[in-house]
């Protein structure tokens, strides 16, 4: 009776004084029995629906990416390598820009460009796709020349593609040397120094599909000849080693001279997580290596093979490929005593040398080294080499994959890539939204070098997060319900308090969007409880007290959530959807029109969401 009377107010008074309160429920309850009732929100149902949508959903896009890698292996199999091709092509700095005499200049030419909204309002070309060459990289080297040449088979799958699922967003293709053809064309614009820093191969869609999980040791020299320049670019060469690590990897630093050190002292004898916050960590703590002392490199070695040896047998750790990078200025001997102790007859360690500076008096040991443990050598003489030679890497990791042919489907959390949204020129007013991009290798299918497991590149497609919440039914939900995704690592793919932080009246984003673990966000679940079942990829339900802001923060409710949860098939997500217990668990289910429902709903204290 309370509930009618607060809400026609003066109206039940004079029904009243005909009906009792019962009475008067009992008449208004009988005329809408036949066409509405209360129904209790089935959360297990709802989840379960919810993540064959989002199958659905990634399926198509991950459909899309495969025709990509198809059409690309096809394109470089009929492809004769020349290294006198010539060809012109849609450079994405150069396109519409003229000389002195209003000429088109050399990897320009005049290339049509319309706004769209689908593109967040950039000028875009749906016909065509642009190539981008890094700055550091020259636009006609031959290898670079043959890849954009037979690369442009890509252009009609791209069209179709977008054709037969118009919620795609960007498509490409990260070539293993260095170039990036992506689709729809669109200008890209220099920073203020000129310099177009983005290289395709240092992004985690790109290293996550070129390689396996990894577990790392990077042993680095800090003995007296280490000195000066040599110890600078000892420590970019790390720092870029890091940045070739994902989620999925497991890593830690030791430097030595006479004695062996930690680079990060509390971590002694293990590997953490190649996540963003613990990269940054350690990235701190090299600018506080010094030289000094000899290098004694035996003592170095056993320690990083005695790590990795327990890690495997631990079973903790990424649980597939192993390796140790050293960066050194050289090495006296070959320590084959140490190699044969730890890693003959299997060699299941990779060893990758480094060789700093111009000198080169102890490469053949550190060659040595490399080709007898599997890996790769490379010597870096300045800065500016660093990055293209940590690189090389990758493609001897990639090697087994490649061999076999595994063409493994990757997913990344949830991100904004800072850079490309700089060199497209968003502007101030246009936030990049997160995604999350779905990845596969390219082969060489070529029958004189199948079995040396050449990886050419990776293709990728971006999925807007906000299309990823479209799949999400909010009026299924009930007040205080959300639905909320994450991947296998625990990070937030989609999640309603993953949004902006103010700072001062200005937004203050995490660093590129990502990492944002789901426990930043259910901070009530101190057990991980929750985390710990989906991260498992396990069906099941979970329930705790919450606190939640209203009216825009200006008031917290205390109530008690109910989690139901499950994995996305085909993915590394799972999906949870959270409802309160009470209220927020009924829905009225009604069999009436639209417009009569309308009408019925036309009271002065009434109001209907927008949205529903």
């Amino acid at each position: 009776v309370k509930l009618w009377a607060s809400a026609f107010g003066g109206e039940i008074k004079s029904i009243a004084s005909k009906y009792s309160g019962s009475q008067l429920l009992q008449k208004k309850y009988k005329e809408h029995e036949k066409s509405v009732r209360t129904e209790e929100i089935d959360g297990a149902k709802l989840v379960k629906n919810l993540a064959q949508n989002m199958e659905e959903m990634f399926r198509k896009k991950a459909e899309a990416t495969r025709r990509l890698v198809e059409a690309a292996e096809e394109a470089h199999l009929q492809h004769e390598e020349n290294p006198d091709l010539q060809y012109e092509y849609f450079n994405a700095v150069l396109i519409n820009e003229v000389d002195e005499d209003g000429n088109s200049v050399e990897l320009g030419g005049e290339f049509i460009l319309e706004p769209n909204d689908h593109f967040n309002n950039l000028s875009v070309n749906l016909s065509l796709s642009v190539v981008q060459v890094p700055t550091n990289m020259y636009n006609k080297d031959p290898d670079i020349v043959n890849g954009v040449y037979w690369s442009e088979a890509l252009n009609k799958v791209f069209v179709d593609n977008f054709k037969r699922d118009p919620s795609l967003i960007w498509q490409y293709f990260g070539s293993a040397k260095g170039f990036f053809r992506q689709y729809p064309g669109v200008k890209w614009h220099p920073d203020e120094h000129g310099v177009i820093s983005f290289d395709c191969r240092n992004r985690k869609w790109y290293i996550q599909a070129a390689t396996s999980p990894k577990d790392v040791v990077i042993l680095v020299d800090v003995s007296g000849s280490m000195k000066g320049l040599r110890l600078t670019i000892a420590r970019q060469t790390v720092a870029s080693i890091l940045d070739t690590l994902g989620d999925d990897d497991y890593f830690n630093i030791i430097a030595y001279n006479q004695d062996v050190h930690y680079v990060e002292p509390c971590l002694n004898g293990t590997l953490v997580q190649a996540d963003s916050t613990n990269k940054d960590h350690f990235k701190e703590h090299l600018n506080k290596l010094f030289a000094k002392g000899i290098g004694l490199l035996g003592n170095a070695l056993s320690e990083a093979f005695t790590i990795l040896n327990e890690i495997n047998q631990t079973g903790r750790g990424s649980l597939c490929s192993q390796a140790i990078m050293l960066v050194t200025d050289g090495a006296t001997k070959m320590y084959d005593d140490v190699f044969a102790k730890y890693n003959l007859p299997d060699r299941k360690v990779r060893i990758f040398p480094y060789l700093i500076g111009r000198e080169s008096a102890f490469a053949e040991n550190l060659k040595w080294m490399a080709c007898a443990n599997k890996g790769y050598f490379s010597q870096i003489s300045t800065l500016t080499d660093v990055q293209e030679n940590v690189m090389r890497y990758l493609h001897v990791m990639s090697r087994p994959k490649v061999i076999d042919h595994e063409h493994d489907t990757v997913w990344t959390e949830a991100y904004v890539d800072s850079a490309v949204s700089i060199n497209l020129q968003l502007g101030e007013n246009k936030d990049p939204s997160p995604m999350t991009t779905v990845a596969m290798p390219v082969f060489s299918t070529k029958n004189e070098t199948k079995n040396q497991g050449i990886l050419l590149g990776v293709v990728g497609t971006d999925i807007s997060i906000q299309e990823l919440m479209k799949t999400i039914p909010k009026h299924k939900l009930g007040i205080h319900g959300y639905a909320f995704a994450i991947t296998n690592n625990g990070y937030i793919l989609t999640h309603p308090d993953l949004r902006p932080l103010y700072q001062e009246g200005q937004k203050r984003k995490k660093p590129s969007y990502s990492s944002v673990d789901l426990s930043e966000v259910e901070w009530e679940d101190k057990d991980d409880v929750l985390r710990t079942a989906m991260v498992n990829r396990r069906t099941g339900t979970f329930s705790m007290e919450v606190k939640k802001t209203v009216d825009k923060g200006k008031r917290v409710l205390t109530m008690h959530n109910d989690y139901y949860y499950t994995d996305i098939k085909g993915t590394p997500f799972s999906v949870g959807v959270a409802l309160s217990r009470g209220h927020g668990k009924y829905f009225f289910k009604g069999n009436v029109s639209l417009e009569a429902g309308l009408h019925d709903l036309e009271q002065p204290d009434v109001a209907l969401a927008d949205e529903w």
